[in-house]
């Protein structure tokens, strides 16, 4: 079971609440790397109409939806056909299909050449406006858990903030298939960490993802559905010279008796601006902890990891 934490209790105007929050979230970011977080802010309608709408997406005739795969966005946006990314390090692809949505940019020319518009379905007219609520909902809601990571590890609160606002985040929603035939690999998703600062993941419609422990077994994680899942990312791993721990995770096919069923899932990958510096911060590097990484911007990682896992040339 991973650590559940209120989110708010950091919001409260409280103290104390705050203090115990910050600290809990630390912890099981520096013990496990995933917590469940309640009153998230996210409404259960939009996950509802989110779920209602990814699923009449999957849904349409395969013509349709590969009308919508730019290959030269590297799957940045809109959609990606089923084969197509593999986990680092892995030659089998993930039996996935999925379609990403990104920062929406407002009549701004600045941010407009940073970031590639997003790709709206015709079919289904509800679906892009509700990527977008949800987006922002997701992105305030990572926002604050950020503030409380930047206390705990003892930076000013705002010590994100002018990285993520209008930052590279994407929304990204996955379809894994029924498998009809004897599966090469029982994994959906091979094991992997996530790229970003942190992962928020709203309830997947089926079980599959388990997590590597410390101990070196695979764990089942299960939110509840008043719950998001949120994990952190090789980035923030990195900025904190793994004082924060970005946890190996996995996708496993489902017992045979459900091997008919669909699974869809609905991540929240909270990207900074391509310029921020990851370089280990001086807090976290003492002589027990030296230096791990070189120093990187979050561009020039996210654009080799993109390379990694096949979606880039």
């Amino acid at each position: 079971m991973i650590p559940v934490v209120n989110l708010a209790d950091f919001t409260s105007g409280n103290a104390s609440r705050k203090h115990n929050f910050i600290y809990q979230l630390g912890k099981a970011y520096e013990d496990v790397g995933f917590v469940a977080v309640k009153n998230h802010g996210i409404s259960d309608n939009l996950i509802a109409d989110l779920y209602n709408y990814v699923q009449q997406f999957f849904a349409l005739p395969q013509a349709s939806k590969k009308s919508y795969e730019i290959p030269e966005l590297a799957g940045q946006r809109g959609y990606t056909s089923f084969g197509r990314e593999h986990a680092k390090g892995y030659d089998a692809p993930d039996l996935k299909e999925f379609f990403q949505f990104g920062q929406i940019v407002e009549d701004n020319i600045t941010e407009g050449a940073l970031y590639p518009p997003n790709v709206v379905v015709r079919e289904v007219p509800k679906f892009t406006p509700t990527l977008e609520k949800a987006f922002k909902g997701f992105e305030e809601s990572g926002f604050q858990l950020l503030r409380a990571i930047a206390l705990f590890l003892g930076l000013q609160e705002s010590f994100f903030e002018a990285h993520v606002q209008k930052g590279n985040s994407i929304l990204r929603a996955i379809h894994y298939p029924p498998i009809t035939q004897e599966p090469e690999s029982s994994i959906r998703a091979e094991q992997h960490e996530d790229i970003n600062l942190i992962t928020l993941l709203v309830g997947a419609s089926a079980d599959g993802l388990q997590i590597l422990t410390k101990q070196n077994e695979w764990v089942g994680v299960t939110s509840l559905p008043e719950q998001i899942v949120v994990n952190v990312g090789d980035m923030l791993q990195r900025l904190t010279n793994n004082r924060l721990k970005s946890t190996t995770h996995r996708v496993v096919n489902p017992p045979r008796e459900m091997w008919g069923t669909s699974r869809f899932s609905i991540p929240f990958f909270l990207h900074p601006k391509s310029e921020m510096s990851l370089t280990c911060l001086d807090s976290c590097i003492d002589a027990e902890h030296p230096k791990m990484y070189e120093d990187y911007t979050a561009g020039q990682y996210l654009d080799e990891r993109l390379r990694e896992i096949g979606l880039k040339k």
